[in-house]
């Protein structure tokens, strides 16, 4: 009964993480664990996740001219939220973090097309269509 209401209270995010492009193309392990190591210590469940971006940035961030985007979609307790927060800016890794909370037919939109793969709920409408 617990956990229902823990994944009633969840929500799906998606969290843009900007990363220093040297230091992720030097070590993109290291890098990509540390980013999941801080979603897993305020309690998200990561869904998806991928290298989005690398590029030079719009204007210079703490000294940083260049950048790495990394993408996840991962379900966390709203809770988290302030929590997360709170590690990316303790983080050496991560420059900057934003965090956008979607419904969940948007969600799945979202991660199917990371993974290029289709909704599960839209293959199944498209099929019985025909």
């Amino acid at each position: 009964m617990a956990t229902v209401t823990e994944t009633k209270s969840e929500g799906l995010y998606e969290g843009m993480f900007l990363v220093d492009s040297a230091r992720f193309a030097s070590d993109t392990d290291g890098v990509t664990r540390a980013i999941l190591d801080i979603l897993e210590r305020v309690g998200a469940t990561v869904v998806a996740h991928r290298p989005w971006l690398d590029g030079k940035l719009a204007y210079e961030i703490q000294r940083r001219r260049k950048g790495t985007h990394y993408l996840v979609y991962f379900r966390m307790p709203g809770r988290g939220n302030t929590e997360l927060t709170r590690e990316c800016k303790l983080s050496d890794i991560v420059i900057r973090h934003i965090v956008i909370n979607h419904p969940q037919k948007l969600f799945d939109a979202m991660v199917g097309a990371l993974k290029g793969t289709e909704p599960a709920e839209e293959s199944e409408s498209g099929a019985g269509a025909g």
